[in-house]
């Protein structure tokens, strides 16, 4: 049983290949180039790197969000066509627990965040239990300080990683001290890998939803800059019409 993952859910396009036994290949590019040109160039290039062809897959991975719009987008719908043309189920999984997700084992409390701009963050807060990935803080965009009184709630250390510590790190450091922690840089950022092996144990567990491949939506936690302007350009004209 092959799948095959993908995460466009941050400026990284990362997709890989894994089975039961071993992640056969992985491809991870951290670079300002569109994922649209990018992502399915590195596809090809992986699978004739494993010399394996979508024949071979027999599931889909994808990350659902949240994080870039754009750029979730373009993953989903790609994952989407490759899907349909050979009728392979998709497995969906939030960007933020797979991104935990690279942290294993781990006593601390884990907490992803990503930059969501409008100084905020998509984040959540994860935590090991029993060789589980729980999550103990529910996925939100927060600002840093919603997020830091929460994390002062539980008195835990927390190991922070994403490409919101390019811009909270100091603030972190400066709220939480020495409770908190940093992820190293290889596992600092979105990996495929992390992608695939959710989906496995989904389904390990029997919980894969079988439906429909267009059923797969992303998550966006917020509405898009495009929708909050027009609802507020809806707005004022209902108030002019008063």
């Amino acid at each position: 049983m092959n799948i095959l993952a993908i995460d466009t859910s941050s400026l990284v396009a990362t997709v890989a290949v894994m089975n039961e036994e071993k992640l056969i290949g992985e491809y991870t590019i951290n670079s300002p180039m569109t994922h649209s040109q990018k992502l399915m160039p590195i596809i090809d290039e992986l699978l004739r790197g494993i010399e394996l062809s979508m024949e071979d897959i027999d599931f889909i991975a994808i990350s659902r969000g949240p994080g870039s719009f754009t750029g979730i987008r373009i993953g989903i719908a790609t994952a989407k066509g490759l899907a349909h043309s050979r009728d392979i189920p998709i497995i969906g999984v939030s960007s933020l627990e797979a991104l935990a997700y690279n942290i294993t084992y781990s006593r601390e409390l884990i907490c992803p965040i990503m930059d969501a701009r409008r100084n905020q963050v998509y984040t959540g807060v994860y935590k090991w239990v029993e060789h589980k990935l729980i999550n103990v803080v529910d996925e939100a965009p927060l600002s840093i300080g919603e997020l830091m009184d929460k994390l002062k709630e539980r008195e835990e250390k927390v190991i922070f990683l994403g490409d919101g510590l390019n811009r909270y790190k100091n603030d972190i450091v400066n709220i939480l001290g020495d409770k908190a922690l940093f992820a190293p840089l290889y596992v600092n950022m979105q990996r495929a890998s992390s992608v695939a092996q959710l989906a496995l144990d989904k389904i390990n567990d029997d919980k894969v939803n079988t439906q429909s491949y267009l059923n797969i939506v992303p998550i966006y936690l917020r509405k898009s800059e495009a929708e909050r302007q027009y609802e507020e350009k809806m707005k004022r004209c209902s108030e002019k019409n008063e």
